[in-house]
């Protein structure tokens, strides 16, 4: 396509004769870059679009032909667009160096292949191509085609890999090695965590076979509450585990800045990544960023009311599971609270689940001393689950160190105090 073009607009004694190449055919070739292609129904305008984006990391010499200058006016051909890399040291093309290729000074059709630039294109919603670095006080036809690092990793290996924790994605992956039966919670709410992980599994059945997505908003957003160490995140990351998608959880102190702007710019970034990749995102002591609007009494005020506002309509249009973690239910602006689609209670848990907890906590090479009663230490003392796993690491390394697998009744009630103390409790 650039041999054709450039010796079109040159007019070369071989251009009457030239016709535009036809995209290549891709019967019964497999490759992840032949599905995207067919599962997109991509024109061939879409296809020289998606192939010149990549041609910078493919075969950066194939847009070499494009440094010349036109020598009556000494200086490259606006025409051709594109940015002269110092780091790459190539061509990159922008999208005035797509229209050139594709329909050199055909203005009809130039402003046809604009709708390829739409916020509304495949391209754009689903993070496939973006144009990055122009100007706002150039035309947007100056900014440079970037495939995202997710398709170029799909296309030419297969698989996508995974973000990198940083100030361009502040957010970690949970894992856990339990399974959904290891999960310790009370009746009802395990009950209410069954039917997001319902929702989960068959959300897309009633919004696309239903026609439900007519109606109701793409995602869903839950709440979970409760005192610290009673099981959300670890029932966050298992729910993320039963379902097969990836978890991130994200780091707040990357998100939230004092300066204008910059917390919705830093959110922007990481719901961006997220669109269409079905991930789970898992916002912990969300409070910190969306927690209640302050009364208005200067401009400073004003403006952070406007952030939540922002925050809210993002979180709402994200098509994914997004989870927020709380310690206080009050400490959550109304308008988030009132969108919700669940709105999970997480409480300390009672007799009946501390003992559980107990009983599966310690390691099964561990041995007990007569004198300890697991069901009275669960009957006694109210403590949370994530306190509970602090008492058994405190015992299981007190025990070590005296050379024996022995878990004692002392240093049980010993580990209990020391959480008691954290927490400002007497025991």
């Amino acid at each position: 396509m650039i041999t054709y073009r450039l010796a079109k607009y040159f007019g070369a004694e071989e251009a009457a004769s030239l016709q535009s190449p036809i995209p290549p055919a891709f019967e019964g070739d497999a490759s992840v870059y032949s599905q995207f292609i067919e599962s997109y129904n991509l024109t061939g305008y879409e296809r020289l679009l998606m192939i010149l984006s990549l041609a910078p990391v493919l075969n950066p010499g194939a847009l070499d032909a494009f440094f010349i200058n036109d020598k009556e006016k000494g200086k490259p051909f606006s025409c051709f667009g594109g940015v002269h890399s110092s780091g790459h040291n190539g061509f990159l093309p922008t999208a005035e160096t797509f229209l050139f290729i594709a329909c050199g000074t055909e203005l009809d059709t130039r402003f046809k292949l604009f709708n390829l630039f739409s916020p509304d294109h495949a391209f754009s919603k689903h993070g496939v191509i973006s144009l990055e670095g122009g100007n706002k006080l150039e035309p947007f036809l100056t900014s440079v085609l970037v495939p995202s690092r997710e398709y170029i990793d799909l296309f030419t290996h297969g698989s996508a890999s995974k973000p990198t924790f940083g100030n361009d994605f502040p957010a970690k992956e949970l894992s856990t090695g339990h399974n959904w039966d290891d999960l310790v919670l009370n009746h009802r709410t395990r009950a209410e965590i069954d039917e997001l992980k319902i929702w989960s599994e068959h959300g897309a059945t009633i919004m696309d076979d239903w026609g439900l997505g007519r109606r109701l908003k793409p995602g869903y957003l839950s709440l979970f509450y409760g005192p610290p160490g009673t099981g959300k995140t670890l029932t966050a990351t298992l729910l993320a585990k039963a379902i097969k998608k990836p978890i991130y959880r994200i780091d707040l102190s990357l998100i939230v800045s004092k300066y204008i702007g910059e917390t919705e710019k830093n959110l922007s970034g990481i719901f961006d990544q997220a669109e269409n990749k079905n991930w789970v995102l898992f916002f912990d002591e969300a409070d910190a960023l969306f927690g209640k609007r302050t009364k208005v009494n200067d401009a400073h005020d004003r403006y952070a009311n406007q952030e939540v506002s922002y925050l809210l309509q993002r979180v709402e249009d994200f098509s994914g599971l997004v989870i927020l973690a709380s310690n206080l239910k009050s400490n959550m602006d109304e308008a988030f609270t009132r969108r919700f689609q669940s709105v999970v209670y997480f409480p300390m848990p009672g007799h009946e689940e501390r003992y559980n907890l107990w009983k599966s906590a310690f390691a099964e090479i561990s041995e007990f001393a007569p004198d300890v009663d697991l069901n009275a230490i669960a009957e006694q003392y109210e403590i949370s689950g994530g306190s509970i796993m602090n008492v058994v690491r405190y015992c299981s390394l007190v025990a070590v160190s005296r050379g024996t697998k022995v878990i004692r009744l002392m240093d049980i009630v010993e580990g209990i105090k020391r959480e008691y103390r954290k927490e400002g409790k007497l025991v």
